[in-house]
């Protein structure tokens, strides 16, 4: 009897210390689990913010606008204060007129800009503006991702349908006058 417990204890310790070593293998060869990557949408392009502020955006704004020749036979300029200022001249009776008109910006989610129309001011001229927005339309030169909608007041901006070099693209994320806070994203493409 005093040997059938020792051969029992001993099959057990056996058999114990066996499990043991093959549950120890299997956790060992087992291979190591990679954690999922939660990826956003995949794009062809990767963004880098670029925060700026009203005067250095009014600077590249006017530059980028006389670099492509996009103020034709009437020129304009863009200045960004309190709120975004379109400045130009109305040919009328072989005259030109002052005008000045003035912009909310509001920064969509689509990347683009809407520009609502607040206020005009032509001399001291009272036009209604839509027919003004109407005639800037007509005889401004404006880039194609820009569109002038009278009937609404405002101005729409196709910031991502703009074309830069290299294939860049431009979506707006913040346009906030207020703060002096303006951020946007370069998408710079990856083939």
């Amino acid at each position: 009897m005093f040997k059938n417990k020792w051969k029992v204890a001993f099959l057990t310790l056996l058999g114990v210390l066996l499990l043991s070593i093959i549950i120890l293998a299997s956790m060992i060869f087992r291979p190591v689990e990679k954690s999922t990557i939660v990826k956003k949408e995949q794009r062809e392009e990767v963004p880098f913010a670029v925060t700026t502020n009203r005067e250095d955006l009014t600077k590249l704004i006017n530059h980028y606008l006389e670099q492509e020749g996009l103020n034709g036979p009437i020129h304009y300029e863009i200045n960004i204060a309190d709120q975004v200022e379109l400045y130009g001249t109305l040919p009328i009776f072989n005259t030109d007129i002052q005008m000045k008109l003035t912009f909310e910006p509001i920064a969509l989610e689509n990347g683009d800009l809407l520009l609502k129309q607040k206020e005009i001011s032509i001399g001291q001229l009272p036009l209604p503006v839509s027919y003004i927005m109407n005639f800037i339309a007509n005889q401004y030169n404006f880039p194609e991702w820009v569109d002038i909608q009278p009937s609404d007041e405002e101005i729409y901006v196709h910031l991502t349908d703009m074309d830069l070099k290299n294939g860049m693209q431009v979506e707006m994320s913040t346009f906030d006058l207020e703060q002096n806070n303006i951020q946007f994203n370069l998408l710079l493409p990856t083939e």
